[in-house]
């Protein structure tokens, strides 16, 4: 189960049950301050040691089109254009053209104003929840600094959501929450929860954004996946790959912990998204093995698990076009986005 299955008035009623009442300051304070703080030197020690872990080579091709079919595919430049999409959107559907049998990637993301360019470009294979098809994810409230008003953040999620968007990535309020006004945060992300809803009654899939390059420590990071967890959120997402530092494995295992505890507590399946700085096939592996060891392999699929990137599908094609030919092919093998 996911959040996504529930309703407004059920998610009120759970975070009320767990923080034992209405989602003010005081209270989530206390609830999100009673969580156990995070060993710092254990956690990046544990995470050293599954970045080490090796994988044999008979399990590498599997590890390889396990990571393609993970990626969210990713422009988020201002100088976009509806020709750059287009051309995402290609390589989403085919990775690598010279060998049919490689996988696509999860979805394309892009600003809200391209959603419908990438709708349009992807076509038939624009099959929302279809283990075929490729979904469209959008940046929204005010990606990627979230400083605009509440109203502003819902028309940017309603518009991309009528364009089509299947996901919304949105940022959280850091900060309001570094100010300690976690009743704004949590508000924030179930008002945009209720905005990511169809006519139909569906519901666009949301993924938080934590930025957890501006979180400063471990412990606010794991607060903050409680936080976005408890309002609701489908994803919890470590950034928007606009602040150094972005995606880490400490910090990706600390949110696969919450996630982990989260499903014992509740019995619901949270997706976690690392973003930003993944760039190379070992590094992603690494994320791998840390999925498996914390929560289990169930979570390598694409409604649990992501990879935010746009270079990283680059090396992988490299990396699997070595182990069919034996050699490594020229810098021409793949296109540069």
């Amino acid at each position: 189960m996911t959040t996504s299955n529930l309703a407004p008035a059920q998610l009120a009623r759970r975070a009320q049950s767990l923080i034992g009442g209405e989602a003010t300051d005081a209270n989530l304070r206390r609830y999100l301050h009673g969580i156990p703080g995070i060993d710092a030197v254990g956690l990046e020690a544990r995470a050293a040691d599954l970045g080490t872990r090796s994988i044999k080579t008979s399990s590498k091709r599997w590890a390889i089109d396990t990571i393609i079919g993970l990626i969210d595919l990713t422009t988020l430049e201002g100088a976009d254009t509806p020709g750059k999409v287009r051309s995402l959107v290609s390589k989403a559907l085919i990775p690598d053209p010279g060998d049919p049998g490689c996988p696509r990637v999860a979805a394309v993301c892009v600003y809200g104003d391209m959603v419908g360019t990438a709708v349009a470009a992807l076509g038939s294979a624009h099959a929302a929840g279809s283990s075929e098809g490729v979904n469209v994810a959008a940046v929204a409230t005010a990606f990627p600094s979230g400083r605009a008003s509440l109203a502003i953040k819902l028309l940017d999620v309603a518009d991309a959501v009528s364009a089509g968007a299947d996901e919304i990535d949105m940022v959280i309020d850091r900060g309001a929450f570094l100010s300690g006004r976690f009743g704004q945060v949590y508000d924030e992300i179930v008002a945009v929860k209720d905005a990511c809803r169809r006519a139909d009654g569906t519901s666009a899939h949301l993924k938080v954004i934590l930025e957890t390059g501006e979180l400063n420590t471990y412990d606010n990071v794991r607060r903050a996946s409680w936080l976005a967890i408890l309002a609701g959120g489908d994803f919890i997402k470590t950034s928007t790959g606009k602040v150094a530092p972005a995606a880490t494995l400490p910090v990706t295992l600390s949110m696969l912990e919450v996630v982990r505890d989260w499903h014992r507590l509740t019995g619901e399946k949270i997706g976690v998204k690392p973003a930003g700085g993944i760039r190379t096939s070992k590094d992603a592996i690494k994320y791998l093995v840390a999925v498996a060891e914390t929560v289990g392999e169930d979570w390598l699929q694409p409604h649990l698990f992501r990879f935010g990137a746009s270079s990283l599908l680059n090396d992988v094609l490299l990396q699997r076009q070595k182990m069919t030919t034996g050699h490594y092919s020229g810098p021409d093998y793949v296109t540069i986005d």
